[in-house]
């Protein structure tokens, strides 16, 4: 029997082929241009998406050149904050305050560091000569360690962190006369000042998000009558705040530009920094000119 000459009828089929490559390259393509400027977050969501493996995100995380993370990691974006609850941010305050804890018991400085937890905020109190000698604020080797420390567990939970206030004070040196108002100020000042550049500088939250104050000899924890409590008075503190979620009016840096819109005087549009500007009112949505905290 002869057999039919079945012919192919699909000669083209290749081309179903090469149209389905081009187009995933293209999406592919897409991907990457959304991406880049690398973040972490969006690194670690494309590495659950392409490794289903049991290897550890943290794992590949490490391996990306830290330069390229420094940018955008320690932004608490909009995108950020949409994501976490007010449970996930008190848990992350609890984590930081129990590693910071053991840090404190561990290095055998629980005379010289103080820890505490409450409502929304972790406080971190440092006697000064953990950081500074006698009216220096040249901040010592010592110092820079224990902030290492510190700046770290920070950094491990800073999607959650609202602000990290870093307060200096000093001690009436003589308890019968105030101290000199220029040396007082500068000294509780340029103390807390050179502590937030050092945090800043590891990047551990958006520069934004840190800020210092110095309140001088005007808010003594103890007597100034004798040389135990002056040395009390005589610290630094850390007050690590967490996102309030459930309020409206959103973080302090949104509460800041919507303040200064509502007192008459908006910023700016697109001065904004990236972590405010999405929640800022529109009618404020202004920009805000980066100078240093107010000492007094």
């Amino acid at each position: 029997m002869k057999r039919s000459n079945k012919g192919g009828s699909g000669g083209a089929n290749w081309m179903d082929t090469y149209g389905d490559m081009v187009t995933l390259m293209l999406c592919f393509f897409v991907m990457l241009y959304s991406m880049s400027t690398v973040d972490q977050q969006k690194w670690e969501q494309l590495v659950e998406a392409l490794n289903p493996s049991d290897q550890k995100i943290e794992e590949v995380v490490q391996d990306i050149p830290a330069a390229s993370l420094t940018e955008d990691s320690s932004d608490t974006s909009s995108a950020v904050i949409g994501q976490l609850t007010q449970e996930d941010v008190e848990h992350d305050l609890e984590e930081l305050y129990q590693a910071i804890m053991q840090y404190v018991e561990q290095s055998g400085i629980g005379s010289k560091v103080t820890v505490g937890k409450g409502n929304g905020y972790v406080f971190i109190s440092f006697d000064d000569t953990v950081f500074f000698n006698g009216d220096s604020y040249q901040l010592l080797d010592a110092g820079k360690e224990i902030l290492d420390q510190a700046g770290e567990s920070i950094r491990e939970v800073s999607a959650s962190v609202d602000e990290i206030r870093v307060l200096g004070h000093t001690a009436q040196a003589n308890p019968n006369s105030p101290n000199d108002p220029t040396f007082d100020r500068f000294l509780a000042s340029n103390r807390a000042t050179v502590v937030t550049v050092y945090l800043q500088e590891k990047g551990i939250v958006a520069p934004s998000r840190i800020v210092s104050v110095g309140y001088g000899q005007w808010r003594p924890v103890a007597q100034n009558d004798t040389t135990e409590g002056r040395a009390v008075n005589r610290r630094v503190e850390l007050i690590v705040t967490g996102l309030d979620l459930e309020n409206g009016d959103g973080d302090d840096i949104t509460k800041y530009y919507t303040m200064r819109g509502d007192a008459g005087a908006p910023a700016e549009s697109g001065a904004i920094p990236p972590e405010a500007a999405s929640a800022a009112p529109a009618e404020s949505s202004a920009s805000v000119s980066s100078a240093p905290a107010s000492s007094g």
